[in-house]
């Protein structure tokens, strides 16, 4: 501001100074949020009156019910509560209001003043606070009741961490809390001018809330004891800034490794160390010292950088380390906007795209030579020891070199520790249990084939299991993301009941953990060989056949796709849908899975939203499905910059379905199907599918759609992934399987081969 008048202030109690428009209006910004919104923050309630003749009084505080009990009335009116607010002016507020904004506050002052039998308080107030301590109570049992992982002893703060130091004779815990103290300082601001007292009455750090900040305690797989610094967020308003981070979605990065190994290219990692202190705290906060800040302790501490805990940190280093990426040539990628894509010529004059891919602060680069370009990365921010190199985890799933027969090779993904983990997970909570109840080695199917969760009768859980098989499910699910698509439907028919599960879902689960422990390996392969497909199956239609029913239709191009680079990809998707398969609702259940050459990168595993009364229905509604992914697919594709060879292959077991969807003159007779024909048609009119018929048999598809019996889960899976559960069962395939043995057989075991 260029205001460079004076004006004449007078204060409330009468005097009178001299300031500039430009330090008048500071003063005003600093009362107010971004929006310009005051809050009056409650600091204590100090008295309270009640109206006579309007408020009720104890003797007509009930009413009679129908069946004679006496019910207390609900009413609030004539009551007044006296506030004091942080900036210590007082205000008399009617309880209805404030009772809404602060209802325990109003509580524990109702009980202290012995007012809670009044008609005002009594038919809340003591409700209000048994819920409370119950989720307190909860909350607090749950985290003492975590006292150890790997034998090791957990603190719950710095001087319990201490202790156990001094009865231990180690500094193990110390050291770790010096070590996320000298990363960790730079976090916040002291300021020593101000007084405590000051700041929390409001007459200082205007507009600024106070936070509780704490450590918090966990032991590394290699046993290495590891201390975070994290703040309080919870206490504190949403900020009006956008707090929504995004992360890379888990297709993406199985398509990173394809493009890299179609390409020739490498692919390099690097996690970079307390990410978020990197960027700056966009919400005004600011806590005491306490003895997690050592010499800090006491002192009013300012946060000025995005401590982990605050609700706009995540989005605050996205958008820090999105700028660093734009200076070093970056360009975020529309179809996933933590995708990040630069042009890059080889030294052979070869052109290609660079793929930068962020989950917060783990990056995964793809390029002939993406080292500088992380040491780039690694001059602005500091990288964790070590993690600089090809990538060996990611989210989860161990990530190698995989050597096919041919002698190529190709990256690989399992999920073989995620797995271990979960099973000791749910053995140590059936041990917890003490019913002598153990996880079978046994086990050779997730479920078997005649399992229906729909007719399970048993008794509903209570809230203790229901929050176990939540937990359990939850595990299934990202081992499923991470490669495990052979308990893919299992795992989403038991994903129905979370709201209500009943003894025999939680049976399910187990049994489900049970064939886990049994075979722990299941690995996905990346392969990029083109994929060979028996044209027979498919109808020779020419575009110019299909514009006497849909006109001149085409697929519409992204309108700031990147040009091509690089080899172009070929789709290949299997379709398929259990008709009525829901015993009960009659619903289908529709299955897809979707390869990129010859590499699977999305599937899909569903209950269908409505009845069909034929197969032919529910196949078409399953076909309608595969055609939206296929179009978000080769999106995605086209701003990665990656070439696509034709329209993707759909591959569907129903030859109704493939008649109707592949020949421009057949018609549809059953009319409540039109808008999922039409649609399937059009597409197949625009040259973005073309529909094959499937033999049932080999219809990779059908495994998620059903429970499987073994041999036929073989057959399938066989040739989905690799596992040492198919060594020695040879599964008869249209498509060549051999065993092989990998390179470090003894961790892998045998495998499976898909040509």
């Amino acid at each position: 501001m260029f205001d460079t008048r004076a004006y004449l202030v007078e204060f409330k109690d009468g005097s009178v100074s001299e300031y500039t428009a430009n330090i008048i209006a500071e003063n005003i910004y600093s009362q107010v949020d971004s929006e310009g919104r005051s809050y009056a923050i409650l600091h204590e309630i100090s008295g309270h009156r009640k109206e006579p003749g309007v408020a009720v009084d104890r003797e007509n505080g009930y009413i009679t019910s129908s069946n004679g009990n006496k019910v207390p009335k609900r009413t609030t009116r004539g009551w007044d509560l006296l506030v004091e607010w942080k900036g210590g002016e007082q205000e008399w507020i009617p309880l209805r209001d404030l009772k809404d904004s602060n209802p325990i506050e109003v509580a524990e002052y109702a009980v202290a003043n012995e007012i809670v039998d009044e008609p005002a308080f009594a038919w809340w107030a003591r409700e209000v606070l048994r819920q409370w301590r119950r989720i307190v109570s909860k909350v607090k049992s749950k985290y003492w009741r975590t006292t150890h992982k790997f034998g090791i002893r957990l603190p719950h703060n710095v001087e319990e961490a201490l202790r156990i130091d001094k009865e231990t004779g180690t500094d193990f815990w110390a050291r770790a809390i010096e070590k996320e103290l000298r990363k960790v300082k730079v976090a916040w601001e002291v300021r020593e001018d101000l007084d405590i007292n000051d700041v929390r009455m409001g007459r200082e750090l205007i507009g600024y809330t106070e936070i509780k900040c704490h450590m918090i305690f966990d032991v590394k797989m290699d046993f290495t004891r590891k201390a975070r610094f994290v703040a309080g967020g919870h206490v504190t308003d949403a900020p009006s800034s956008i707090t929504y981070s995004s992360v890379v979605s888990r297709d993406s990065v199985r398509l990173a490794f394809l493009i890299a190994e179609l390409n020739g290219l490498d692919i390099m990692a690097c996690d970079i160390g307390n990410a978020y202190l990197n960027a700056p705290c966009r919400e005004k906060v600011w806590f005491l010292g306490g003895v997690e800040t050592g010499e800090d302790r006491g002192k009013v501490l300012v946060i000025t950088r995005a401590l982990y805990g605050l609700k706009s940190s995540g989005a605050s280093w996205r958008a820090t380390l999105a700028s660093t990426l734009v200076e070093v040539g970056f360009e975020a990628t529309q179809a996933d906007p933590d995708v990040w894509r630069r042009p890059a010529r080889r030294d052979d004059g070869t052109e290609y795209y660079e793929l930068c891919l962020v989950y917060v602060d783990d990056i995964l680069l793809v390029s002939h030579d993406p080292k500088p370009s992380l040491l780039l990365i690694g001059a602005t921010y500091e990288l964790k020891e070590g993690s600089l190199g090809a990538p060996e985890t990611h989210l989860g799933a161990q990530v190698y070199q995989h050597y096919l027969r041919d002698g190529r090779k190709a990256w690989g993904m399992s999920s073989e520790k995620y797995v271990r983990n979960g099973v000791s997970i749910v053995e140590g909570l059936i041990r917890e249990d003490g019913d002598n109840y153990h996880l079978k080695s046994t086990a050779k199917v997730p479920l078997p084939s005649t399992y229906k969760p729909e007719l399970d009768i048993t008794e509903e859980l209570g809230p203790k299991l229901i929050s176990r098989y939540r937990q359990l499910i939850g595990i299934l699910r990202w081992a499923v993301e991470l490669g495990r698509v052979d308990i893919y439907y299992e795992v989403t028919t038991l994903s129905h009941y979370l709201a209500s599960p009943r003894a025999g879902h939680l049976e399910a689960a187990y049994h489900i953990f049970a064939y886990l422990k049994a075979h722990p390996k299941f690995s996905i392969v990346f392969d990029p060989k083109d994929p060979v497909l028996d044209e027979a199956a498919f109808a020779n239609v020419g575009v110019h056949e299909w514009r006497e029913f849909y006109g001149e239709v085409a697929e519409e191009l992204p309108p700031r796709m990147p040009e091509p680079r690089g080899n172009a990809v070929h789709i290949t998707c299997f379709v398929d849908a259990n008709h009525a398969g829901n015993v009960v609702t009659r619903r289908s259940h529709t299955g897809i899975l979707i390869y990129v050459q010859n590499a699977p990168i999305m599937w899909y595993s569903k209950k269908q939203n409505t009845v069909e009364s034929s197969s032919f229905g529910s196949e078409f509604v399953a076909l309608r499905i595969a055609k939206e992914m296929i179009v978000a697919l080769r999106y995605k594709l086209r701003m990665f910059g990656v070439p696509i060879q034709g329209p993707a292959a759909v591959l569907c077991d129903n030859q109704g379905v493939v008649k109707n969807a592949s020949l421009p003159e057949s018609t549809l007779s059953k009319r409540h199907n039109a808008i999922n024909y039409h649609v399937v048609r059009e597409a197949a009119a625009a040259g973005i599918i073309r529909v094959g018929k499937e033999d049932g048999d080999s219809n990779l598809a059908d495994a998620f759609t059903k429970c499987l019996d073994r041999p036929r889960r073989y057959n399938l899976f066989g040739r989905i992934g690799y596992s040492s559960m198919f060594h020695g069962e040879m599964p008869p395939s249209k498509w060549a399987v051999d065993d092989v043995e990998q390179p470090d057989a003894q961790d892998r075991g045998r495998v499976k081969l898909i040509h």
